[in-house]
């Protein structure tokens, strides 16, 4: 063998494989054989650290080892810590394999929205800018490789998650729902301050912006809250009436034969069970009673004190719901508490209807006129709530008024009772299971809360096209999918309860609050966990895993790049993550 010339060097080997980029470094030798150049591989470097492989390239090449910092220049540091946490979470439950099953330039532009809405949500715009090279704001533009984006991929991105939805929901379904499972299902709204979309409509508004138009969603979620399947109503639609196609989608999407649905009593209503549930075979429903089902039953005598002499829960049967159990449920905490509030709301509104009194009986400028007098009554009535409870007379010089004690009486009466009506048979679910079941909607309030707010900021809604607006909720509840996991895997770092099986054990009663665990209180009090790592909530620890940075270096001519050194908080979240931190 004849060999003109000989030459070891490190070769840096790049691949790419589901999404993901590989870096391999190895020592190799370069040498000519009969014309062609040849490599043999010597070694492979690839488990040493990044600025030991670096030094060993220079020396290699002849350079001089490093005489100072001042030869080694930092060029730009990214924050990497929240986005290899998330990134490598959705990884791990496979979310960008249910988004798609082959990779692709849309998955990987989906991937980015659903991340980039967890670690810092914005409008798409402000997105894009993010994940740019020149202007990113972390790592998530290298990680998925996402070079040149243009603005418009993030739309067609969107119309591409779009028409997967079904499909992904489906995958979801199969993952986190099975035959007999309990399924949440709950409603909300989010407002909209455009005029473009044939979705927004004026409707109940849950935001308090009764000025604007806006946009029903239903979520679905397992018994854990684990969210399934998201859909869009327009905002003019009743809560009841996003129901049947729900019942639709877990019978003939989902392929569910058996299933109980628990909603609350403004959705799952005595005419949506008489009209398209109670004749669905294998569909079973778990809701509560409406005030004035619950103030006949009182009234009937068919609910007495004397059922809580031993519990603080009774189970019963009506005529009035046939082939139904009706848990009768008494909270005396609640009772106390709604009992002093109605004593106080009611010496309000009498501290100002005497003063409207005085001031017609007044000799010297009276408010006279029945218009005049009932709107200043009309005023301090709405502003109270407690018009029911008050008798009122108004004439043009005369005011009078004098509690309802008969009315007020009655509504004492159901203080702290609460029915829960379901059509699951005592065999398969207890009494006490079946509270437990309902007050889980809970779980689906939380995904609300973090979907519209500071997490996920569903709103404001900046799409015109009814298609976006869609997707848009659709991503949002991906990244709340990804969020429910995140935070079950870091709950013994965060505020969150990471004992409450074992508090569920020392309840007294289902009906009694939850508790918190001793472990949790430890955590509320002192502020540390049990191993002395500091508590934080979800979004603070996102922020302190940010601030792992990638560094950009350069020295004597060679670019690289290295971590920062991860502090015993973030190791211990990638820890419980169950993630290998790597350059």
């Amino acid at each position: 063998m004849s060999e003109k010339r000989r030459a070891v060097h490190v070769a840096k080997i790049t691949r790419t494989f589901k999404g993901k980029t590989y870096h391999t470094y190895l020592l190799r030798r370069t040498y000519r054989e009969g014309g062609q150049v040849k490599h043999q591989t010597l070694g492979n470097l690839s488990d040493l650290p990044l600025d030991a492989i670096e030094y060993i390239r220079q020396r290699l090449r002849g350079e001089p080892p490093l005489a100072s910092q001042e030869a080694l220049e930092i060029k730009r540091s990214l924050p990497h810590g929240h986005v290899a946490a998330t990134l490598g979470v959705l990884r791990k439950i496979g979310l960008d394999s249910v988004l798609g099953s082959q990779p692709s330039r849309e998955r990987n532009v989906i991937v980015a929205l659903i991340v980039s809405r967890l670690i810092g949500a914005g409008s798409k715009l402000a997105t894009f800018n993010g994940l740019r090279a020149e202007t990113a704001q972390n790592t998530l533009f290298e990680e998925l490789q996402l070079g040149d984006l243009e603005p418009k991929e993030l739309y067609q991105a969107l119309d591409w998650l779009l028409d997967r939805q079904a499909r992904i929901e489906n995958k979801l379904a199969k993952k986190h729902l099975v035959e007999g499972t309990l399924v949440l299902y709950d409603v909300s709204s989010s407002y909209y301050t455009g005029h473009k979309s044939e979705l927004i409509k004026h409707g109940y508004s849950r935001d308090g912006k009764k000025a604007f138009p806006q946009i029903i969603y239903g979520l679905l979620c397992n018994r854990d809250g684990c969210p399934v399947a998201i859909e869009v109503f327009s905002g003019n639609t009743a809560d009841p009436q996003t129901l049947a196609s729900q019942i639709q989608k877990l019978r003939q999407r989902f392929s569910l034969q058996r299933v109980v649905l628990v909603g609350d009593r403004g959705m799952i209503t005595s005419r949506r069970i008489d009209e398209e549930m109670r004749e669905v075979a294998g569909l079973d429903w778990i809701t509560a009673l409406r005030t004035e089902n619950i103030r006949k039953l009182v009234a009937n005598k068919a609910i007495q004190p004397s059922l809580f002499d031993e519990k603080n829960l009774a189970e019963m049967t009506s005529d009035d719901f046939p082939g139904e159990r009706l848990i009768v449920c008494r909270n005396p905490l609640l009772a106390d508490e709604r009992k002093r509030k109605r004593r106080e709301l009611l010496q309000a509104t009498e501290k100002d209807l005497e003063a409207i009194a005085r001031a017609v009986a007044r000799a010297n400028n009276p408010l006279h006129g029945e218009g005049q007098i009932g709107l200043r009554v009309g005023r301090v009535l709405n502003k109270y709530k407690m018009a029911k409870h008050f008798e009122l007379e108004i004439t043009a010089d005369r005011f009078t008024y004098q509690r309802r004690e008969n009315q007020i009486a009655e509504e004492a009466a159901l203080d702290g009772l609460y029915v829960i009506r379901t059509s699951v048979a005592a065999q398969d679910l207890s009494s006490e299971e079946t509270v437990r079941a309902y007050k889980s909607l809970s779980q689906v309030e939380r995904a609300f809360r973090t979907m519209k707010t500071v997490d996920l900021e569903i709103r404001p809604i900046y799409h015109w096209k009814d298609d976006r607006i869609r997707a848009h909720v659709f991503l949002c509840m991906l990244a709340y999918y990804l969020e429910w996991h995140l935070r079950r895997d870091l709950k013994p770092l965060l505020f969150d309860d990471h004992e409450r099986a074992v508090a569920e054990e020392t309840r007294p009663s289902i009906v009694a609050p939850a508790p918190r665990s001793e472990a949790a209180q430890r955590k509320d009090r002192d502020k540390r966990t049990d191993d002395d790592y500091p508590v934080q909530n979800f979004r603070s620890l996102l922020k302190d895993l940010g601030t792992l940075c990638r560094n950009y270096a350069a020295a004597r001519g060679a670019d690289f790049s290295m971590l920062t050194t991860p502090t015993r908080l973030q190791q211990r979240a990638f820890e419980l993550l169950g993630i290998t931190l790597t350059g």
